[in-house]
């Protein structure tokens, strides 16, 4: 445990970054797919329903183990283990995070290419039918690997700022922004000639429509969104102080996640319909289809852009979160500096990173177990490790956690109703870790 640990300087800074963590790609661009792939308003329904019984437990799960430890995520599972046997776990945590910053930072690569050529007019250009052709060919050369570099440098100098005066202040100014373009966003959507089929798809659910494979589906995309398991709230909760509600800024945060997911919906399904083109289109949404309803708005460039722009937003509030789990890690078990270890895992993400943009192209006959690169990174981290990460911290805080420290901690100050923690603990000892193994057996 540090004997003195910078914390967040407001609850704004506090609510911006947790949120800013969980925000990201998951919620703009796997939100919308997911959702026309399952049914829309099914997929909707057993979403919010996840977000309640697993993911505002598990949130404040993690929030508890840092913020009563003071450190990141080995620090904490030694603080309230009293031992190294749960090393292992950090140790898991700290290469998913290393691994999804490698291949994440890469597709966000791709969005500053996009909001690139959305303000040159070079992807006005291109007709609809040409469109994955020129995708294709935009992911299979090296551009991506330039792309991918710039966009770290971006995060490093974010990073060199430090816990205050780097990710807070940032956060601070970013979030707003995030949300203020959503909103335009979806002002615009909802004058649309289709906005009312587009809103129905998406909130009117067909009961019908629940199958099995919709509720996984709704259960593994609440878990991924909120970033359970990987440690980024743990490590941000190290920085909050003593008077910091948990249990309030955990809900807080799932609620605003939540928030980004359905406002992203309300963009996506209202132009979908009003244009014709499908609603279960998959990844290929987000650069291939949307590309193609922006340039027949009026300023069609404009509204690429902003789009564009908001993904690289988005994307870059995760990966601060991300990183700063491998650099606090640095900074309390090797002592090493802030500027050192973020140009240690600048470099190593650099490096990961260019493998990754390069296995759509020149080394994509490069396998492991059958897998390109980036695949290999994106299925071991968020198939295997993060639902592990995710069930161990549940049991071992709802099982493990010294009963006293658990509480009070949930309660901060004594501000919490009386119902609150037995409800959370029941989640996080039986209702999560079963629900998190479904989804992981089922990936």
């Amino acid at each position: 445990m540090m004997a003195r640990r910078v914390q967040f300087t407001t609850r704004i800074g506090v609510i911006a970054t947790t949120v800013g963590s969980a925000v990201g790609l998951g919620n703009i661009w796997r939100f919308p797919y997911e959702a026309g792939a399952h049914g829309g308003g099914a997929f909707m329904l057993c979403y919010l329903f996840f977000i309640f019984i697993i993911g505002i437990p598990v949130i404040s799960a993690e929030f508890v183990m840092g913020r009563a430890a003071h450190s990141g995520i080995m620090g904490a599972f030694r603080y309230h283990s009293g031992n190294h046997r749960w090393d292992w776990v950090s140790y898991a945590s700290i290469l998913a995070a290393i691994l999804i910053l490698s291949f994440y930072s890469v597709v966000a690569g791709w969005t500053m290419e996009y909001t690139f050529d959305s303000v040159t007019g070079h992807l006005g250009n291109v007709a609809d039918s040409a469109r994955h052709a020129e995708f294709d060919s935009f992911i299979s050369g090296w551009r991506p690997v330039w792309w991918m570099i710039a966009f770290l440098a971006i995060n490093a100098a974010v990073l060199l700022g430090g816990v205050q005066k780097g990710i807070e202040r940032m956060s601070n100014i970013l979030m707003p922004l995030l949300f203020v373009i959503l909103l335009v966003f979806c002002v615009n959507s909802l004058l649309m000639p289709a906005a009312g089929e587009g809103l129905a798809f998406l909130f009117k659910p067909d009961f019908s429509a629940i199958t099995p494979s919709v509720v996984l589906g709704a259960m593994g995309q609440a878990f991924f969104s909120l970033s359970i398991g990987l440690g980024c709230m743990m490590t941000y909760a190290s920085y909050f102080s003593d008077s910091t509600p948990i249990v309030k800024t955990a809900t807080t945060t799932a609620l605003l996640d939540t928030l980004v997911a359905v406002l992203a919906g309300i963009i996506i399904f209202p132009a979908v319909f009003s244009f014709g083109m499908q609603s279960e289109a998959g990844p290929k949404l987000v650069f291939e289809v949307l590309p193609s309803i922006f340039y027949r708005l009026p300023g069609g460039s404009v509204w690429s852009a902003m789009f564009f722009f908001l993904l690289v937003l988005a994307s870059l509030t995760s990966t601060i979160s991300m990183s700063e789990i491998f650099i606090a890690f640095l900074c309390d078990e090797f002592k090493i500096a802030r500027r050192k270890a973020t140009v240690i895992l600048t470099l190593l993400a650099m490096v990961l990173g260019s493998l990754c943009a390069l296995s759509f192209g020149p080394i994509s006959d490069i396998t492991i177990f059958g897998k390109t690169i980036f695949n290999a990174f994106d299925y071991a981290s968020s198939n295997i490790i993060l639902p592990i990460g995710g069930m161990v911290i549940s049991l071992f805080v709802g099982w493990r956690l010294d009963r006293h420290t658990l509480l009070s901690q949930l309660a901060s100050n004594g501000r919490l109703p009386s119902w609150i923690a037995p409800c959370i603990i029941i989640s996080l000892r039986y209702i999560a870790p079963i629900c998190i193994l479904a989804v992981f057996l089922a990936s």
